[in-house]
């Protein structure tokens, strides 16, 4: 049993099954996959040596067609097998909490930046509400912890760039929906133009749901700050149906186009 989790855990292992890692809390995140990915190898290890040696020994034997004999049970295996998986998802889920509570500690405000997010169908708007714009893109300086607050219009949708690890859904607001956390931390520190995805099933225009993600220097988004904001022509914050809050925030425009 251990022969055969240690082999299939190290050829899991070589797969890269996130791609490319562009945030600092993707290491993190990367780390805790593949320690499940060894745990789970030693629980399906187990589980299928078991199956094939009750299959071997239990057997019956060619012409017996009669009942197997009864049996009570067992309880010290009924214990273990309780115990076992009890104490694999008791680790797991204290190292996820351990993980979770790392990648979203706050940095100091000077290292922060807000972003609104709005999600409607089938679109993103990026709100920047301390330099008073609003874009289709996303825009980031490296090494910057972006501080997301994530609002739907419509139905659910999920933000998501694939090389930041970090996921979230967004949740209309409104009954049941006030209640739900909408701020997430991610910090990029890898630049590069990347991908914003709606991993959220919204409708029929969902596999287009998408929007630029650029991550560039300070001095490259100071300068995109201030052409989109001479601009003045971008798109507004969308407006919530009635009975729905406000996206938090104020913004002016931008020229950003989505691609």
């Amino acid at each position: 049993m251990i022969a055969l989790g240690a082999l299939t855990s190290v050829f899991l292992l070589q797969f890269d099954w996130f791609g490319e890692a562009a945030s600092e809390e993707a290491g993190p995140i990367d780390t805790l996959f593949d320690v499940m990915i060894v745990l789970s190898c030693f629980v399906f290890s187990i589980v299928l040596v078991m199956f094939g040696y009750a299959i071997w020994r239990f057997r019956a034997k060619p012409g017996d067609e009669s009942d197997g004999e009864p049996i009570h049970g067992n309880t010290k295996l009924e214990i273990a097998w309780t115990v076992i998986p009890t104490v694999i998802v008791l680790f797991g889920a204290g190292y996820s909490w351990v993980i979770l509570d790392d990648i979203e500690e706050p940095a100091p405000a000077s290292e922060q930046m807000q972003v609104n997010i709005t999600a409607q169908q089938f679109k993103w708007t990026f709100e920047y509400p301390e330099e008073g714009v609003t874009a289709n893109e996303l825009h980031v300086p490296v090494g910057t912890q972006l501080d997301l607050h994530l609002t739907a219009l419509d139905v659910l949708h999920s933000f998501w760039v694939p090389e930041w690890r970090i996921k979230r859904d967004l949740v209309p607001r409104g009954a049941g929906g006030d209640e739900v956390d909408d701020e997430v931390r991610v910090t990029p520190d890898v630049e590069g133009t990347y991908n914003v995805v709606c991993t959220e099933l919204c409708g029929v225009g969902h596999s287009t749901m998408r929007a630029l993600a650029v991550v560039e220097s300070q001095e490259d988004f100071d300068a995109w700050i201030q052409e989109t904001s001479k601009a003045g022509g971008g798109p507004p914050v969308p407006s919530p149906e009635p009975g729905q809050a406000e996206p938090g925030g104020s913004g002016g425009g931008s020229s950003a186009v989505p691609q």
